[in-house]
């Protein structure tokens, strides 16, 4: 299955949390280091209330894997960058949406 992109840097091919599209294209206006975001699949859980949190979790081949936590659900988020976590997670705290 292709790819909807956005941007040619959103890769869409699950729904998103509510919420979080948003927040994503600030993401990659704002960093042209970030060279793509793809949103994986949404989970409910319960500790996802209030206002979009994201945790940046693992190293990829190619970025970092992260969890958007917001209106019951998660979602993962495969991140594309050559930044480090630290570099990532600023970027994050700049948006106000960074979770400890």
């Amino acid at each position: 299955m292709r790819l909807r992109t956005a941007q040619d840097r959103l890769k869409i091919e699950h729904s998103i949390i509510e919420g979080l599209r948003h927040i994503l294209d600030v993401l990659l206006a704002s960093n042209p280091e970030i060279r793509s975001v793809i949103p994986g699949v949404i989970r409910p859980v319960r500790d996802a209330k209030g206002r979009v949190r994201i945790r940046i979790t693992v190293p990829t081949h190619n970025g970092w894997k992260a969890i958007a936590l917001s209106a019951g659900a998660r979602q993962e988020l495969f991140i594309s960058t050559a930044w480090g976590k630290p570099e990532l997670e600023a970027a994050l705290e700049r948006l106000g949406v960074a979770s400890d």
